[in-house]
Order: structure tokens, then C-alpha cells, then sequence
């Protein structure tokens, strides 16, 4: 069955790893993200791929490179590339422009990335290294069986105040993701359209994700990420 994470890297990289977790345990939220960042350890391959946004139809190509503990988008027009080192607790995100490289600061991590839905906040994967998640329930998503976690933004440094996932337990990857803000209401939806075969291993081929209004609760902006074999 597939893994995904609901924010933009952690649904790619959280697809092929079956979750240590035994069948009549049930495991606190704590231990369900560790899962989940266990999921995206040892990968090592290379892809091309889209991103879209649905609103203004712009397109922008990438190539995506996860190596040991390093996620890597690269793109042409103009260069640029974002690398996500998830070696360092938290994972540490960084931009590379012609002349200079630099450390994304979370002043900036609401920021939307090259135009598109996702933000910086969505690449850095801040919200699974969030302390005390809650297991709140099970739900389905697309017929498999998920936990879904709760997770409090600890600091107030970023825009999300709370995030829910929805953790596939077999294998510890994300299915769906929910972010919240500090008045609880929702303004980022992550989900999992599809999936494909790569080297032998279950993989993202595309994800939507959806800006919502906090007030009125409608859709102000809709983005894909599709990936090539």
C-alpha cells in the first residue's frame, strides 16, 4: 500500500518503508512521527518532475534528487535550488540563487515558493519534530487504514498552529494533511491523488494541495505536484 506525506517533500519521501509497529499495539502520536521520519531515511534516487498552479496555470519543471538524508529541488528558469537537510533536528532548509547560498529563516517560511500553493513552511517538515502529537483516532484514506495525529506548533514562530496527519499504518507514511492556524481554523489541505512504481518501490506521482481562506472557508488556490519516473 502507498506512504505519503502531506506537506509537499514529506508525501514523496514517506511512501516505501514498512512501519515497525505491531498489530495489537497502539502507538502514541510521539511514536507515530518517529515512524514517519523513519519512512524517509536511505532513500537515494533521482526524478523529474511538475509543479502547477491551477489559478494563474503556471508550470515549473524540477528535478528532485533524495540522497542519504538530503532532498534536493533544482530548478531552471530562473535557477534556483532547495535543499532540505533532514540530518539536522529540525531539518534545516536552504536556497540556492547565481552567487550565493542561504539558510531559509522561519521569518520567511510562510512564503510561497517560486509562485506556487506551497511554502516554505511546507518543504521544511517543521511539524514532525513538534513535541507531544496526540493519536487522536483512525480514519480511511482512499480504503487504507490511517492513524491520525495532532500536533501543536510549540513556539509560535510559524504560520501553522496546529497540524493533523493522517499516518498509513502500514507502512508510516502520510497520507493527508491539515494545517491549521492559531484561531483553528484551516488553511492548507494535503492529499494524495495518485501513486506509481519506482525501482521495485511505491512513490508519489501526484499530490494536490489547496490554500483555504481562514474567514469564509472557500479554496483561494489550488497547486499539483506531479512526478516522473
Amino acid at each position: 500500500m502507498f506512504r505519503s506525506l502531506l506537506s509537499a517533500v514529506g508525501v514523496i519521501v514517506s511512501l516505501s518503508v514498512t512501519a515497525p509497529v505491531r498489530a495489537d499495539e497502539e502507538p502514541t502520536g510521539d511514536q507515530i512521527l518517529h515512524l514517519v521520519r523513519l519512512s524517509y531515511k536511505g532513500q537515494d534516487y533521482q526524478l523529474t518532475g511538475m509543479l502547477r498552479n491551477d489559478r494563474t496555470g503556471k508550470k515549473d519543471a524540477f528535478t528532485l534528487t533524495l540522497q542519504h538524508q538530503l532532498i534536493r529541488f533544482r530548478f531552471a528558469d530562473p535557477a534556483e535550488i532547495v535543499s532540505l537537510d533532514l540530518a539536522t533536528t529540525p531539518a534545516s532548509l536552504t536556497r540556492v540563487l547565481p552567487g550565493s547560498k542561504t539558510e531559509v529563516p522561519l521569518a520567511r517560511y510562510d512564503e510561497e515558493v517560486r509562485g506556487m500553493v506551497f511554502n516554505y513552511e511546507d518543504l521544511a517538515l517543521r511539524f514532525l519534530y513538534w513535541p507531544n502529537a496526540k493519536l487522536i483516532g483512525t480514519d480511511r484514506v482512499k480504503l487504507a487504514k490511517c492513524w491520525k495525529v495532532r500536533v501543536v506548533n510549540p513556539d509560535g514562530r510559524t504560520a501553522y498552529g496546529t497540524v493533523d496527519l493522517w499516518v498509513h499504518q502500514g507502512s508510516g507514511g502520510i497520507a493527508r494533511m491539515e494545517a491549521y492556524d492559531f484561531k483553528g481554523k484551516l488553511v492548507k489541505r494535503f492529499e494524495v491523488i495518485s501513486v506509481q512504481k519506482h525501482e521495485g518501490e511505491t512513490i508519489l506521482k501526484e499530490m494536490r494541495v489547496e490554500g483555504i481562506d481562514p474567514d469564509s472557508g472557500k479554496v483561494t488556490g489550488r497547486g499539483y505536484m506531479k512526478l516522473d519516473k
